[in-house]
């Protein structure tokens, strides 16, 4: 059996949790805003996208308590295939999420004319549907497997009968769910790079903004995703689970706390979101700082008057 460091583990499941959660809240919040106001396919792509991050989110407490318990399962059984199924599902949805954005980005700068006239939300909503149906399908072993030979360990310590039906079920993943996604991605972005580094009537800010949200797009899609998946490979050659398999799966983890970064660069509406919410921070701030000052001079039922000069500059203000 596996055992993921518990201070590591530990340190990366608490900080994608408390980064990525109010993150993706305000995400949420703005994409379902803008979906219900004026739907736009890459609005419905990224709200999906956001979805499956909180899904993810909201079962890692599951993993953290599985770690603190040292790989036990402490819990209700019932729990363990649940949450291991949420877990790996919400990972490869990602993968197919990012892809659908890196086409729908692509294709509009590629064939604008036709793309425009051929844009329709309900491409997207069923788009949304296949990604959510096909992954589901796809990952119902999580779901099996753990009744397959329970035990008090949550999807590990897999018996060599087990490991002859999930290994190769595992490198089909890697091939269907990360490999064909990957490839698409990247040649997706490449040629939108491309293209929008030779438009001249497009603004220095905007194209940089672009390319950058391009780049990091696609290291996001290889640092979260690729060590897994390549995980599977190496287990379908070795016949059995690699020794960094769980320290390449915490890789995957990061992806709910990096997503936001690209939804802040793909979408002026959470950038305006996030404005507004620091806006209305500083504001907050600002004004306990006042009423916090005003109490120290002028307490309530204190006998502390103001300093001389403090006086002084009201007198003159009042006289202004």
């Amino acid at each position: 059996m596996q055992e993921c460091h518990t201070a590591l583990c530990l340190s990366v499941y608490l900080i994608t949790f408390l980064t990525g959660l109010p993150a993706n809240a305000v995400a949420f919040y703005t994409f379902s805003k803008k979906v219900r106001q004026k739907p736009t396919p890459i609005d419905i792509l990224l709200l999906n996208l956001t979805i499956s991050d909180l899904l993810f989110l909201l079962f890692l407490p599951f993993k953290m308590q599985e770690v603190t318990a040292h790989m036990a399962w402490n819990l209700p059984y019932i729990l363990c295939p649940v949450s291991s199924f949420i877990f790996y599902m919400t990972i490869y949805v990602s993968t197919f999420f990012l892809t659908a954005v890196s086409v729908e980005r692509y294709l509009g700068v590629a064939f604008p004319i036709q793309h425009s006239l051929k844009r329709r939300p309900l491409y997207a909503v069923a788009a949304s549907v296949f990604i959510w149906v096909f992954s589901v399908l796809q990952l119902s072993i999580v779901i099996i497997m753990p009744f397959y030979n329970p035990s008090n360990v949550c999807y590990e310590d897999f018996s060599k009968e087990q490991l002859e039906i999930l290994l190769p079920v595992r490198l089909e993943l890697c091939l269907v769910l990360f490999c064909v996604p990957f490839l698409i991605c990247s040649f997706c972005y490449i040629n939108f790079i491309r293209i929008l580094s030779g438009l001249p009537h497009i603004g220095r800010r905007r194209r940089l903004r672009a390319i950058g949200l391009a780049l990091g797009t696609l290291l996001v899609f290889a640092f979260c995703f690729g060590p897994y998946n390549i995980s599977h490979i190496v287990g379908f050659i070795t016949g059995k689970n690699p020794d960094w398999r769980d320290m390449a799966l915490l890789c995957s983890t990061f992806n709910a706390c990096l997503d936001p970064f690209i939804f802040y660069f793909s979408s002026a509406a959470v950038r305006g979101t996030l404005g507004s919410l620091l806006k209305g921070a500083r504001i907050r701030m600002a004004k306990c700082v006042h009423c916090g000052c005003h109490n120290l001079w002028f307490p309530q039922k204190g006998l502390r008057k103001p300093p001389k000069e403090m006086r002084s500059t009201q007198v003159e203000n009042n006289a202004i």
